[in-house]
């Protein structure tokens, strides 16, 4: 049917045309949709930057209200304080009091104009001429908000809020309070959606008074072409910068008291324009749509016009090698002859192979029964034997002689077990040695392990399918791993359980990996010189596999790594 399409003469076609005309009357739309998908594009990045805002207000949420509170209480303590300013002792005794009840405070002064704490709740003058925290306070009075490394009178880190304070218009000095900023970093908010990479708080000079990284780390996040001054007095805005180190990073600016404070929260440039860019991809559902809907004009058009009763026979073939169903009516009169005949014959030829087939399924059908009935049997036997080991081993007269017969039989019911599974599957030639495993390792663990032992036993399976010719040396080889680990087995250290770990993996799509550890008492446990030893080498070998034994930190371990054949296989069974 795409001969046509692909010819020398497509662009003399029906097709062509058809596609012509339509890609002439979609342009007026996909113009459209080009203007659409832009406006939403620019909508989906405001809404990327308003929530951006959002949640830097929440991850400041601690410090805001801790600053706005501190600046409060300032306001409060000079509208208080002027009764007592005269008295220094009457106002060391106020403050002290205050600071009692408003522990989150380290400090709480009064600072004259000239550098000279007034009064305190250290009960102490401090000169303050000289601080770089004094020094670097603006000409004109104003509230101020900074951070001083070491305290001169708490000796610890602290944030100093700094409330203008006037008698009579004039202006007298500061109310001073310092808040630990240890205090601060333990204060947690409500929890937010989504956390910014990183979170700083400056102050009217730009100066970074608190961040979530720490200085230097928060130094190097900062925008590289934008200083933190330049952002004072601005409303809330974001912003895309480099950042020291040349990382492409967005910046949310929020005040926290304009003209005081302001906390940017930075993120990392990808993260914060996923949605946006998500939003951008599904814009571009409408165009995709368009051309879509055009393309099933143009099915619809050469359907109707050329390669409807083509596509009907191509379907009846498709439904008959799917399912082997024949088509329920004929072709109409409608329908060009030659086409009459191929499905004629089409019908003729499903039937003789449908006939054949039922024929091929009878004796596959046959076959499959008697060799389930075959792997029944075997599995049955060998559940008999081991019961016959049973009577033998309570008749033996050493333990020596009944360690070999269990041992013997541990054998025997892996190999049931391998047939168990084989009658029990689909493919009678394939088996899911995850599933072999963790039934043989469980059937010995029940021996094994008296109940409250209290070893801790971890077991992971892959799915691994495999031949069965495989399968039974590996379930002996299992079981012989199990048995010795079962043996050697103590606990590695005083006071600790004992541990044993089995697993089978997938390492690669041809190979897979068994492995099996576990904690000893310090002894090294098997030597390789038993005949669990040899035999599991042997069904190494036949695994064509390498064993690979090791002992470290009271742990042995043996690791088995075995290619496993691949055979795509169809199996019906009736």
């Amino acid at each position: 049917m795409t001969g046509g399409f692909l010819s020398e003469n497509f662009f003399r076609g029906l097709a062509f045309r058809i596609l012509l005309f339509l890609t002439l009357a979609l342009l007026p739309f996909g113009l459209i949709a080009i203007v659409q998908t832009q406006e939403i594009a620019r909508q989906a990045e405001r809404s990327a930057e308003l929530s951006l805002l959002g949640l830097t207000e929440q991850s400041s949420g601690p410090e805001r209200t801790t600053i706005q509170q501190a600046f409060g209480t300032a306001e409060a303590l000079a509208s208080v304080i002027r009764v007592a300013i005269d008295d220094p002792d009457t106002c060391n005794r106020f403050l002290q009091r205050y600071q009692q009840v408003a522990p989150q405070f380290s400090l709480v002064g009064l600072l004259a104009a000239d550098g000279v704490m007034m009064c305190s709740s250290s009960g102490a003058g401090y000169d303050f001429r000289g601080d770089p925290v004094f020094e670097a306070l603006p000409d004109a009075p104003a509230r101020t908000i900074t951070r001083h490394e070491t305290g001169p009178l708490s000796g610890e880190p602290v944030i100093v809020l700094l409330e203008p304070f006037y008698t009579n218009d004039r202006f007298v000095g500061y109310i001073t309070l310092s808040v630990p900023r240890s205090r601060i970093a333990r204060a947690v908010g409500p929890p937010v959606p989504l956390s910014p990479f990183d979170l700083v708080i400056f102050n009217a000079s730009g100066e970074v008074f608190l961040s979530d990284q720490g200085a230097k780390s928060s130094a190097l996040n900062l925008p590289r072409n934008r200083s933190l001054a330049a952002l004072v007095g601005e409303k809330p805005t974001v912003f895309s910068d480099v950042n020291q180190n040349g990382t492409k990073s967005v910046y949310a600016v929020v005040p926290i008291i304009p003209g005081v404070a302001y906390s940017m929260s930075i993120w990392q440039r990808d993260d914060v324009l996923q949605s946006a860019n998500q939003t951008g991809r599904l814009s571009l559902f409408l165009p995709v749509l368009m051309w879509l809907s055009s393309l099933v004009v143009a099915f619809w058009s050469l359907n109707r016009l050329a390669v409807r009763h083509i596509s009907k026979l191509g379907r009846q073939m498709r439904l008959f090698a799917f399912n082997r169903a024949l088509p329920r009516k004929t072709m109409g009169d409608n329908v060009p002859l030659e086409l009459q005949e191929i499905q004629s014959t089409f019908v003729t030829m499903a039937e003789s192979i449908i006939r054949d087939e039922a024929a091929l399924e009878d004796n596959i059908r046959d076959k499959n029964i008697l060799l389930k009935e075959v792997h029944h049997r075997v599995k049955n036997n060998l559940q008999l034997i081991s019961s016959i080991m049973n009577l033998q081993i309570r008749r033996a007269q050493s333990e020596d002689a009944r360690n070999v017969l269990r041992r013997l039989q541990d054998r025997i019911l892996s190999l049931a077990t391998v047939h168990k599974n084989l009658y029990q599957s689909d493919a009678l030639d394939r088996a899911d040695a995850g599933q072999l495993l963790r039934e043989i390792v469980s059937q010995l663990l029940v021996v094994g392990l008296p109940a409250g032992s209290g070893v801790e036993v971890t077991q992971e399976f892959d799915t691994v399918h495999m031949d069965a010719d495989d399968a039974a040396p590996l379930t002996l080889l299992v079981s012989e791993a199990v048995t010795n680990a079962l043996k050697y087995i103590g606990s590695p250290e005083a006071g600790e359980r004992a541990r044993l770990a089995v697993s089978l993996k997938h390492t690669d799509s041809d190979t897979a990996l068994f492995r099996i550890a576990n904690s000893t008492s310090g002894a090294h446990g098997s030597e390789g010189t038993g005949l669990g030893s040899q035999l599991i080498n042997a069904f190494a070998r036949q695994l064509n596999g390498h064993v690979e034994v090791s002992f470290e930190d009271n742990t042995h371990v043996l690791e088995l790594s075995f290619p496993v054949r691949h055979r795509e296989l169809v199996v019906r069974d009736y």
